[in-house]
């Protein structure tokens, strides 16, 4: 699924909305992890803490009815590509350090960790990074064991 602008603008402003609960330049008080639970049939998207309090929510109109089979795999990364571009925003929120967003379906059923904001841990949003790595060590374990 490629967003529109529309999605991205909305989803821009929903990731803004975010981060006014937790301004970067407070102490870190919380210790949480930003929940997103999206809609399929509605596209509501909302963001929960820890304790399911709402922080905010929004309407992506591209996503409203949505019937894919494959929906949570595609939004996973339209997500992680929105979270990379304003990594400025969300890396500097005023919660303590681990923290994640994660995405959740409708019935609260994790689906991707969609960035986890650590200083030394970045996720990496490559479906086909591993892609060919058994063959490749399979050809290295044969290779070592015919010398």
């Amino acid at each position: 699924m490629k967003p529109t602008e529309q999605t991205l603008q909305q989803l821009e402003r929903f990731t803004r909305k975010v981060a006014t609960k937790f301004p970067q330049n407070e102490e870190a008080t919380s210790m949480t992890d930003i929940h997103i639970r999206v809609y399929q049939d509605t596209g509501e998207v909302m963001a929960f803490d820890d304790d399911d309090d709402e922080i905010t929510r929004c309407i992506v109109e591209q996503w409203i009815e949505n019937k894919d089979d494959d929906f949570y795999q595609q939004i996973t990364t339209v997500f992680r590509r929105h979270l990379e571009s304003v990594k400025d925003i969300v890396d500097n929120m005023s919660i303590f350090k681990p923290y994640s967003f994660v995405l959740e379906d409708d019935d609260k059923n994790n689906i991707a960790e969609l960035r986890l904001c650590d200083d030394d841990t970045v996720i990496i949003d490559e479906p086909d990074l591993m892609e060919g790595l058994d063959k490749d060590l399979n050809d290295f374990l044969a290779d070592l064991l015919k010398k």
